[in-house]
């Protein structure tokens, strides 16, 4: 609520509070504020100081005296800088003091600390009511000898709590009817036996055994057949808590409204913890005897409630600090107590939970595995840190680590504490599968791949690595020293060269040539490429991937010959070649020389100087011709010594096999 006599004062206040979320009513007058506060109740009041009329002296003191705003926050707001004006602000009751101009951030800030500081004091003050009422009604049931008055207080006042218009209690009977047994506005019905059947919210409580709320009945489909039916319904809004005796509804705390409600938890717990108590009074009650036969019978379970209430009270501050979930059940598995971590990690409410056992709040699948836990407890057996899957109020499954405790064995309850584990053991499977995984990557890898420690101890042993070097992984894992894979000293050498900066980086060395060793010290030629494993900075071991290149020597050894025979038969093959095309031109000229010399020594057989002149002519050309035709018939490249080191074609043995 913002009260200032000043227009755009009152319409920036309002301004910065609505921009904020934050709704406001505005007056512009200290008279108009007492008017507005007659008939409502703010959460926060921004009061002006100094207006005409009722100032803000005036609407302060009025604030202060009225015992429903005592939780109500002002703010006064003025211009002024005066200590003396401060003081008597705060003497006055104010809760904080802004000056104008204000800051926004300021404005905002206080404001909504206030507003914080309101609201858990009303929680405070909601939890004590709450508890001084369990505490009073608990009393009342246990020391009133006439229970039907016990019962009648006890509807009376969850019906000023609860803020309804009429509280009663119905224990069921015979199958499909209930007996009114307690009622605050009408005592005519008490007594009164009905007809379930026409009370389907009841009977839905009856058969699920939790509780049930129905904000508005006109259109709430649980209520849909009454409506049809044509009958009224006085009340717009109704909420049930069962009266549950080992589990089982043997009646149940009916309120009703002529308005729509919205019951908070803090409401809904206090009906669901009355109905507890209110419980124990009745464990034993019969509706066709006298309620007083049943008091001396009950009393002891009531005071054992109350003792518990005590006990848990005792832990409270505890159980609500905790940030693990805790729950308290008894040794049969209904759960009587959980703190905020708990109902925060489930999803459940607190009524919702004290009316579940563990079978409840396990999966289905989990029922033996909660059957052994329950007989465990009776043992003395009391396991810790065990993984279970709940169910949460989503429906969703969840992993939480729990462990189950005796502290509080004496009051014949046993504690749980759990915690959500869902991603950790999520995050654990798919760790274990990548691992698996790399595993077979490694194990399905043609490259030998072998990993050692710092000193020298392999640490991983591939299948090809087995392949290659004739060891057995078993046999060499944490066994056997990596430098046993290399020749003498060239483990020391690569690791040398691994961490030279100069060569590959520091840390790494890619595709080097190295002779290693097998088990049988035969030597395995491989390319290797290495690499220090770096840990946080540090190197913990180092890693090799071997390739085996014997084959690929080979290989290159066959082609090396292959293209060396190719080659010599390319030479042949050309050399043939230019001696066929040099016999051809040389035997044309040859042929003429042989002929015109022969022509000569015809025409000189008078002069024997120039006769024996042509006869050497032809006699030389003839053995030219001969040169010639061998040349000619030159099939492969051979030579003989010439001079020195020369070498010279070997004729006749390079026309050999064609002569043959």
């Amino acid at each position: 609520m913002v009260v200032d006599d000043d227009a755009v004062t009152q319409t920036h206040l309002v301004e910065v509070l609505q921009s904020a979320g934050i709704p406001c009513t505005s007056v512009d007058s200290g008279t108009a504020a007492l008017v507005w506060l007659a008939a409502h109740d703010p959460s926060l009041i921004l009061l002006d100081l100094v207006m005409p009329g009722a100032d803000g002296y005036k609407v302060l003191s009025h604030v202060r005296k009225i015992a429903r705003f005592d939780a109500v926050p002002v703010v006064m707001v003025t211009s002024t800088h005066s200590e003396a004006v401060v003081e008597r602000v705060f003497s006055a009751g104010a809760d904080d003091f802004i000056q104008k101009p204000f800051s926004r951030v300021e404005l905002l800030a206080r404001v909504k600390g206030l507003l914080r500081s309101r609201d858990y004091l009303l929680r405070i003050r909601r939890r004590e009511v709450s508890q001084s009422t369990v505490l009073r009604l608990s009393q009342v049931l246990a020391s009133t000898p006439d229970v039907r008055v016990a019962l009648s207080i006890v509807v009376d006042e969850l019906a000023r709590l609860m803020r309804v218009d009429r509280a009663s209690i119905i224990l069921f009977g015979e199958p499909g009817t209930g007996h009114v047994v307690a009622s605050n506005d009408d005592s005519g019905i008490v007594d009164r036996p009905i007809a379930l059947h026409d009370y389907p919210e009841v009977e839905e409580v009856l058969e699920s055994g939790l509780s049930l709320v129905l904000p508005d009945t006109h259109v709430h489909e649980l209520l849909a057949g009454v409506r049809a039916s044509g009958k009224r319904l006085p009340f717009r809004s109704s909420a049930l808590f069962p009266i549950l005796f080992e589990r089982e509804p043997m009646g149940a705390i009916f309120l009703r409204a002529k308005e729509p409600s919205v019951f908070d938890d803090y409401e809904l717990s206090l009906a669901n913890t009355i109905a507890n108590a209110t419980a124990i009074t009745l464990k034993n009650a019969r509706v066709v005897q006298s309620l007083r036969d049943a008091t001396r019978l009950s009393t002891t379970a009531r005071a054992e409630a109350e003792r518990r209430v005590q006990l848990f009270q005792r832990y409270a501050d505890f159980f609500e600090s905790s940030a693990d979930g805790i729950v308290v059940t008894s040794r049969s598995g209904q759960i009587l107590f959980t703190n905020p971590r708990a109902r925060e990690i489930t999803g459940f409410s607190e009524m919702r939970l004290v009316n579940m056992t563990l079978s409840d709040l396990f999966l289905p699948s989990h029922d033996q595995r909660t059957e052994r836990l329950l007989k465990g407890f009776a043992e003395g057996i009391y396991p810790r840190a065990v993984d279970i899957t709940i169910r949460t109020q989503a429906d969703q499954s969840m992993v939480v680590n729990v462990s189950f405790s005796s502290v509080m064995h004496e009051e014949n309850a046993i504690l749980l504490s759990f915690r959500d584990v869902t991603q950790e053991r999520r995050t654990a499977v798919e760790l274990k599968q990548t691992k698996e995984f790399l595993e077979r990557v490694i194990d399905s890898s043609v490259d030998g791949i072998v990993s050692a420690d710092l000193n020298g101890t392999v640490l991983l042993f591939n299948r090809a690595a087995e392949r290659i070097f004739q060891y057995s992984a078993n046999g060499v894992i944490g066994k056997l020293q990596v430098e046993a894979l290399y020749p003498e000293g060239v483990a020391r050498q690569i690791m040398r060269s691994i961490r030279d900066p100069d060569v590959d980086g520091y840390g790494r060395l890619e595709d080097q040539r190295v002779d290693m060793l097998n088990a049988n010290g035969d030597v395995v030629p491989v390319i290797l490429s290495a690499s220090l494993v770096i840990d946080n900075g540090k190197p913990i071991g180092s890693v090799g991937i071997f390739t085996d290149i014997r084959e690929r020597l080979r290989m290159e050894e066959s082609l090396q010959r292959a293209e060396d025979e190719l080659r010599a038969r390319e030479k042949h093959a050309i050399l043939a070649e230019l001696a066929g095309a040099a016999a051809h031109e040389l035997n044309q000229p040859l042929t003429s020389v042989i002929g015109y010399a022969e022509l000569l020594r015809r025409q000189l057989t008078g002069d024997e100087k120039l006769t024996n002149a042509a006869n050497i002519i032809i006699s030389e050309a003839e053995r030219m011709a001969e040169i010639v035709r061998k040349v000619g018939k030159i099939t492969r490249y051979e030579t003989k010594s010439y001079v020195g080191s020369a070498k010279i074609l070997d004729l006749e043995k390079a026309s050999e096999s064609s002569d043959g």
